[in-house]
Formats: structure tokens, sequence, C-alpha cells
């Protein structure tokens, strides 16, 4: 994993640029349509500046978010950037992650994203692809269930949390000034948490 953490970043930036203009559009809905330029202009600039060669997961993991907290605006940047830190904390020393070491890393980067974004689930934000997400991950993992199985069981929850943003309120930034208005329209962050955590499963698949 250690010797991989490069491709296991480009796979998740390479995801993100993709869905750009999706991320931007659904943001046009409830934001200032630039989540998704803002995400991908950071993932493009963590590509640029991250060592190919450095096989030091928790040093690429911080450095990335350091990256994304300079390069990406808005609250997107410190959300992301303090989950790529607080994940970088939970891996220090380790060259291979296990199943309990994912629940670890889940449990930082939630810890960390509820303190710097002053939210909880139900507020309709990225927490609410990810809470479900980890919960889903550890039940799996509980279960006996390997690595990938607990990813796949994350995805299926992620889609789900995204997807039910579009029923709730938005309580937090710049959406919760459309009060009852921004129901009927799916998260951008919860978006860009599932792309994120989809392109981590398919990075563990291949």
């Amino acid at each position: 994993m250690a010797s991989k953490i490069y491709e296991c970043i480009s796979r998740i930036a390479d995801r993100i640029i993709e869905n750009k203009d999706y991320l931007t559009e659904l943001d046009r809905e409830i934001g200032d349509a630039d989540h998704g330029i803002n995400m991908a202009r950071g993932y493009s600039e963590a590509l640029e500046q991250l060592d190919k060669e450095d096989g030091d997961l928790s040093a690429v993991l911080k450095k990335t978010g350091m990256i994304l907290l300079s390069n990406v605006g808005g609250a997107s940047g410190p959300l992301y950037g303090t989950a790529y830190m607080k994940a970088s904390k939970t891996v220090a020393g380790k060259e291979e992650l296990s199943v309990e070491d994912g629940k670890a890393v889940f449990e930082a980067v939630i810890g960390g994203i509820k303190l710097r974004g002053k939210a909880e689930r139900g507020e309709k934000t990225m927490l609410d692809a990810i809470i479900p997400a980890y919960e889903a991950y550890c039940q799996a993992a509980d279960a006996g269930s390997s690595l990938t199985e607990c990813l796949d069981a994350m995805c299926a929850a992620a889609a789900e949390g995204a997807e039910f943003t579009k029923t709730i309120r938005a309580t937090k930034g710049r959406a919760s000034y459309l009060g009852d208005r921004s129901i009927g329209h799916q998260d951008p962050g919860a978006t860009s948490a599932l792309l994120t955590m989809e392109a981590i499963r398919d990075f563990f698949k291949a």
C-alpha cells in the first residue's frame, strides 16, 4: 500500500476531475457553482506536487491534505484537507492497512470534519455520505468480511447517503440560505465524498 499511495491519490484525483462538471452542476443548484472546479484544481495540484516515489503513507496523506487546504476554495478545502491530515496521523509508521486500520482512519476523518465544519449527520453535508459508509464498513468488518467486501459495503452506503441528502434541508454553508428550497437537491460535498470512496475501493480491488 505504502509504495502505491501515489496511485491511490491519482485514482481519487482522476475520479474527481472526470466528474468536475457534474459536481459543479450540483453546486450550481444550492451553492456557488464551483465545487467541482475547486476540487479538480486541488487534486490536479496534488498530482503535480506529490512525489510519485514517496512510499511514506502518512507523509503523502499529510502533504495531500495541505495541498487541498491551500488550493481548494470555500469550505471544501479545509474539510478535505483536515480529513487527509487526520488520516495521516492514524497511519503513521504503517506500510500496509488492515481492515481495523480502516475503522481508525474513518473515525479520525469523521472527528476532524465534525470539529472543523461544526456539522453533524443530517445537515446535508459530506457527513451524510461518510458516516453511513463508516457504519456499513464496520458492520461488514465485524462480520468477518474481507477488506474489499467492507469497501463494497462502504460505497453502497455512501451512495445511499448521498441520495438521502436530496430529502433533507441544508443547515450549513451557502445552501442553508435556501432553507426549504434546498430540499430536492443532492449535496455536492456528499457526492464528492462518495466519488472519493469509490476510487479508494477501486484501487484496492485492482
